[in-house]
């Protein structure tokens, strides 16, 4: 009998009967639809068909709201963790492991105990607080999440076997790299929305635009090897890619910023239950006015542009999004060669998994939530004021003494309210 650790030792010489097989999803009667059609051609006609459906549904789950945008994500993370995890089950043929699967699914519920618990805390203190068995779980969040993580841990080494040691480790790892990868993402997504559903749809519909129109400038237009990794990939599509994308940025920004359902944050209240989008719009989307630079006004004819100045973010991120963001694609790319595989899972026809298509998206979530923070996110008086009702009356007493005394020193409050 061959020692499972020496094979694994091994990996890159396994045989071609360790390659995951891959599969056809097509639906039967679009096959038949496009029987007539070259290999070439029949793929276009069911990327582009599928395409169109997902992006129906997506502005369908936009018009029901904030929240099922927020089950959106959840779900979508789910079945990248469940696609990747897999891939690790049958590639180290790990079928006789004791409790893999199910420690893996385990500690993906703590980890998201861990995150949602912090977003529960953060956005819904004002609802945390009226009921006092969730000021139990919040009070003691980490504490939990720590205990609930441990005992995973503890189950783990109790599942150790002998002949099995370096195969456990190496998933192990795998599943917490894969936690990493979806789980962290997945929540910096949320955290975007928060921010406004504009900070949502702008990163996440520029991935998708770039993925779409580099697709078509390299079906029709490309010639020139772009990777090696990807060897489909074209400097005629990314380069096209990028032009149309950024142009597309701007000006899905110019609509979404009209309308204060995108660009307020998102906040929950808690007198109807219900998350809200009404505010008076920042400084960053109120129209202004903005000069031409003297090598445009020649083309333009234009001195001066009225335009929102979350336009000029929007370049950023298109950019971004069609220059960095495809490298998380080379990424995939590149995972899914080590492996052998073609394809994350075959959910989509004509895409393969769920994987395959927001491989890109993580990258650009954790873009956006560091841009936020780095460019857009100031102090936020409605929070602060949310964490300091959440404390009891006598610190909120010296709250009120400490912020009057720094306030009387510094001469803003009237001679006739010091006493």
């Amino acid at each position: 009998e061959v020692d499972l650790e020496e094979r694994l030792g091994e990996l890159d010489l396994r045989s071609d009967s360790d390659v995951l097989p891959p599969t056809d999803s097509t639906p039967e009667i679009l096959k038949r639809a496009l029987s007539g059609l070259s290999a070439r051609w029949k793929n276009w006609w069911i990327r582009g068909i599928l395409t169109l459906a997902m992006i129906s549904v997506f502005f369908l789950i936009i018009y029901l709201g904030s929240f099922m945008l927020m089950l959106l994500v959840l779900s979508i993370q789910v079945k990248c963790y469940h696609e990747i995890i897999t891939i690790g089950y049958r590639v180290y043929h790990s079928y006789d492991l004791p409790w893999f699967r199910s420690l893996s699914w385990y500690f993906l519920l703590c980890v998201n105990y861990f995150f949602y618990g912090e977003t529960v805390a953060d956005y819904f203190a004002t609802f945390v607080q009226r009921r006092e068995q969730l000021q139990f779980l919040i009070r003691y969040h980490r504490f939990i999440s720590f205990a609930l993580y441990l005992t995973g841990f503890c189950m783990f080494v109790l599942s150790l076997v002998k002949k099995h040691y370096r195969l456990q480790f190496y998933m192990f790892a795998w599943t917490h790299v894969t936690l990493l990868i979806t789980v962290t993402q997945s929540h910096l997504v949320i955290q975007n929305l928060f921010e406004g559903m504009i900070w949502f749809l702008v990163p996440i519909s520029s991935v998708i635009c770039n993925d779409i129109t580099a697709y078509i400038f390299g079906f029709f237009f490309g010639r020139t090897p772009l990777i090696k990794l990807s060897p489909k990939k074209t400097w005629e599509g990314f380069i096209g890619g990028f032009f149309s994308t950024v142009v597309f940025g701007f000006i899905f920004s110019y609509f979404l910023a009209q309308h204060q359902y995108f660009v307020c944050p998102v906040e929950y209240n808690s007198e109807t239950n219900r998350f809200v989008t009404e505010c008076e719009p920042s400084e960053l989307f109120q129209i202004k006015k903005y000069s031409v630079p003297p090598l445009l006004q020649a083309v333009l004819g234009w001195e001066t542009v009225n335009m929102y100045p979350f336009q000029m973010h929007s370049i950023a991120l298109s950019t971004f999004a069609s220059l960095i963001g495809p490298f998380g694609g080379f990424f995939a790319s590149g995972f899914k060669r080590a492996f052998k595989i073609k394809d994350f899972a075959d959910t989509i026809p004509g895409h393969g998994g769920i994987m395959d298509r927001f491989d890109c998206q993580y990258l650009m979530a954790t873009f956006v939530h560091v841009y936020i923070t780095s460019f857009i996110r100031g102090p936020n008086p409605s929070k602060l004021l949310k964490q300091l009702l959440i404390l009891q009356p006598e610190q909120q007493l010296s709250v009120y003494k400490t912020l009057k005394s720094h306030l009387v020193e510094k001469g803003i409050l009237q001679p006739s309210l010091r006493g």
